[in-house]
């Protein structure tokens, strides 16, 4: 793995690819700067080193193919300014021939935002005549946005290939990697994932591609009633893929060959409708009478998980228990956060990754306490099923 703790940049021009998609406001102000503080130590080393910065970056999904205000990066550039204490040159276009006196005018430590990468249809396509243009910009390319590494575009995969022996992954791509791999091969039994969200569908390769490696799969959320109509199991008015029924089914059978053992909950906080004050009760079983729908696991489901949790080595958690954007029912996906936090102080290693998973982790104060937050759910997703990521094959060729 090349990575940037081996190398001086003194004197170089770096062209850094973060992520830095954050959520706004309605007044443009950053709610969020996660994802700017997990590239900061990259940035600093590269500044310690006395390199120059150029940042390449996107914003949302621009669609018209050109600048579009409200997804400029300028918030963004102010308040990268703010965090690392200096002015930072913010381009307002990406534009490579205008850019590129900018470029070749920087100094070392001075830091040179390019505006939202993705205003150019060429990014996503992966052009290479666009990525030779980003890449006559800089000396060394460093990719540091694990969660775009799933992305064969310009400014992630292409461009490394202009930079055949200075190309290298930043501080965070270099740990997404090796804590997915501590996941992948060889990872301390018992091995537990916990897979939630609403539809089979999303994480059917996720679901196959675990059953060899794990011992358990706590399985959660909208999917669950998935799975209980293949048992056969009235669901009530729940969500279902009725089209993913069978599929269901196959990886049931799939999981017994591999002896994995499947837990679903037990029993569930029902609705009689999709809403927070909706009328609710707990189930005394599996099965969910007519006219309600399952909102969230039940006492006895979260109690089975507590001890599966507590017996774990590995842990690995993506996606919630139930609707727990709802207050009346978050009991479950909290009650999980708080559990694998508990197994991680008592020795477990705990991954969590996935939008709604780092969400959850983060509102119920747990974060801290597992071992590893993955910054990309899609790249996270697509690692743990086994496809190569076109952003960390481009480093390692």
């Amino acid at each position: 793995m090349k990575s940037i703790n081996d190398v001086n940049f003194k004197g170089k021009k770096v062209l850094l690819r973060v992520d830095f998609n954050v959520p706004l406001n309605d007044r443009k102000e950053i709610t969020d700067d996660t994802r700017m503080r997990e590239s900061m130590p990259t940035i600093k080393k590269l500044l310690d080193d006395g390199a120059a910065l150029i940042i390449m970056a996107h914003f949302g999904r621009p669609k018209k193919g050109g600048f579009e205000e409200e997804f400029s990066l300028n918030p963004v550039a102010k308040h990268l300014s703010e965090m690392l204490g200096k002015s930072v040159l913010f381009t307002q276009e990406v534009l490579v021939d205008t850019v590129a006196g900018f470029s070749a005018n920087l100094e070392d430590g001075d830091v040179m935002l390019l505006e939202n990468i993705r205003f150019y249809p060429e990014e996503t396509k992966g052009d290479i005549g666009f990525a030779e243009k980003l890449a006559k910009l800089g000396d060394a390319y460093v990719n540091d946005a694990f969660g775009t590494a799933h992305r064969e575009h310009s400014s992630t995969a292409t461009i490394a290939r202009f930079f055949p022996n200075d190309k290298y992954f930043g501080f965070l791509m270099e740990s997404e990697v090796k804590n997915l791999e501590k996941l992948i091969h060889n990872p301390k039994k018992p091995f537990t994932a916990i897979v939630g969200g609403s539809k089979v569908s999303s994480k059917i390769d996720i679901l196959k591609n675990l059953a060899p490696i794990v011992d358990n799969i706590i399985i959660g959320g909208g999917m669950t009633y998935t799975f209980l109509k293949a048992m056969g199991i009235n669901i009530g008015t729940s969500i279902c893929e009725e089209d993913k029924v069978e599929m269901a089914k196959e990886l049931m059978k799939d999981m017994e060959k591999n002896n994995t053992k499947l837990i679903l909950p037990i029993d569930h906080i029902i609705a009689d409708k999709f809403s927070n004050d909706a009328n609710t009760r707990m189930t005394s079983d599996q099965s969910i009478p007519d006219g309600f729908m399952g909102m969230d696991i039940g006492d006895k489901s979260i109690e089975m998980f507590k001890n599966i949790i507590l017996d774990s080595k590995t842990i690995l958690w993506n996606g919630p228990m139930g609707v727990f954007e709802m207050s009346s029912f978050a009991k479950g996906t909290f009650a999980i956060a708080e559990y694998i936090a508990k197994s991680t102080k008592e020795g477990a290693f705990s991954a969590v990754g996935g939008g709604d998973s780092v969400a959850a982790i983060n509102q119920s104060g747990f974060a801290k306490d597992v071992s590893y937050i993955s910054t990309g759910g899609g790249a996270m997703l697509e690692y743990l099923e086994g496809k190569v990521l076109p952003g960390i094959k481009a480093i390692i060729d």
